[in-house]
């Protein structure tokens, strides 16, 4: 597709990262000053293709959307696919799908403007600040909705964008649609002990007493990062990523190769917490490291001791921030378990195109009564914060 949108831009459509400019997709995607979101950037986008994670065979297609001036110099982009099915995006329309088809219509293919398999919020239409930066969205959003139309698919559904983005596309009528995730905000603590200090006499007797079981079952940790992620470090990983993603998802998502690819073009942005015990790795969990905060992102484990779970996940990753003065720590996907340990909910959004008027009004009904619930939800999650009175407040609502 290469629709002309004025006479001085167009929008092209490219079939796989790797023909896409790399300098400036990262030019659009993490312009200098602004926070570094690692998941946009074209090295993670690429070792999802190039590692065979993301493919046509694992029922997403690249789709990517490039708005391009006249002389093809690239000024806006979106990480777009074409999906047959609604696995790993985090933002559930099963619902939708079966209720579009039990009354006849056809819900797949749909296009998914995204990063696979992760629950972040990072921007999505990316475009490089300035005067501009709209009107490329607003763009982008029309070149989606053209490829919707060319490509007989349902719908477009732009997953965990910025609150920003959501509100230039609710302008110009998609459809908007809201949710929770737990993240632990770095109020200026200098030590873990610090952070315990704001919290609640008993939520800070619980979490010594988790950590110190997992010390007493002879479990230590290591963190890696850069060059420090060696091979053998993630043959061990890859093992516990496995065994949790067939237990959850019925066959993991991600390949092999993706890991060695991600420690080898963008090393200093992973880091590997590693739990060790009698000599060898029995544990792990990945995250991502962008400018002002850690994303948690995969775990798992060889071996079952209580709490190792929430140490290995959740209390390294709050220690790791605090050391490097990170502001806050997003620890992925659901987890109301999260907000007894320090984890505060914060909105994500989500938006939705839906080329069937009647289908596109019942899901707008819809997304009023579950906008209703959020709202009454985070009510009783606000009464339940885990810090002493005064601390600290519920963030994102």
């Amino acid at each position: 597709m290469s629709e002309l949108l004025d006479h001085s831009v167009r929008i092209r459509v490219a079939g796989a990262m790797r023909d896409t400019d790399a300098g400036r997709w990262e030019a659009c995607a993490n312009p200098p000053g602004e926070p570094y979101n690692p998941f946009v950037a074209h090295a993670f986008l690429d070792a999802l293709e190039r590692s065979g994670s993301v493919t046509a065979r694992t029922g997403w297609l690249p789709q990517h959307l490039l708005l391009e001036d006249a002389g093809g110099r690239l000024l806006a982009a979106a990480p777009c696919y074409l999906k047959s099915h609604s696995r790993g995006e985090f933002v559930f329309d099963w619902g939708w799908a079966d209720a579009y088809e039990r009354a006849g219509g056809r819900y797949y293919p749909k296009l998914q403007i995204a990063v696979p398999f992760t629950p972040v919020t990072g921007p999505r239409l990316l475009a490089p600040p300035g005067a501009a930066r709209g009107t490329y969205r607003r763009q982008l959003a029309a070149g989606a909705a053209e490829l919707c139309r060319r490509t007989k698919a349902s719908s477009v559904h732009i997953t965990f964008l910025t609150e920003a983005e959501t509100a230039d596309l609710g302008a110009v009528g998609w459809l908007r649609r809201t949710d929770t995730q737990f993240h632990w905000h770095n109020r200026g603590y200098a030590t873990f002990a610090d952070f315990l200090a704001a919290l609640s006499s008993r939520k800070r007797k619980n979490i010594r007493k988790e950590r110190n079981v997992v010390g007493e079952a002879g479990i230590s940790f290591e963190w890696l990062t850069g060059a420090d992620i060696r091979e053998h470090h993630w043959d061990a990983f890859f093992d516990f990523y496995q065994d949790t993603g067939s237990r959850k998802w019925g066959s993991p998502y991600l390949t092999r190769a993706f890991f060695s690819m991600i420690g080898q073009s963008m090393g200093e942005h992973v880091l590997l917490i590693l739990a060790h015990r009698a000599g060898r790795p029995i544990a792990g969990a990945l995250n991502l490291i962008g400018s002002d905060a850690l994303y948690g992102r995969y775990w798992g484990a060889a071996e079952h001791h209580e709490f190792l779970h929430f140490e290995a996940c959740y209390y390294q990753a709050i220690e790791f921030a605090i050391a490097h003065g990170l502001e806050r720590v997003e620890a992925g996907a659901q987890g109301p378990h999260k907000l007894a340990r320090g984890y505060l909910p914060s909105l994500t959004h989500s938006a939705h195109h839906i080329v069937d008027a009647r289908f596109a009004h019942a899901v707008a009904d819809y997304l009023e009564r579950e906008r209703r619930a959020i709202a009454e939800d985070s009510a009783f999650l606000a009464e339940h914060s885990p810090f002493r009175r005064g601390q600290a407040e519920t963030d994102g609502f």
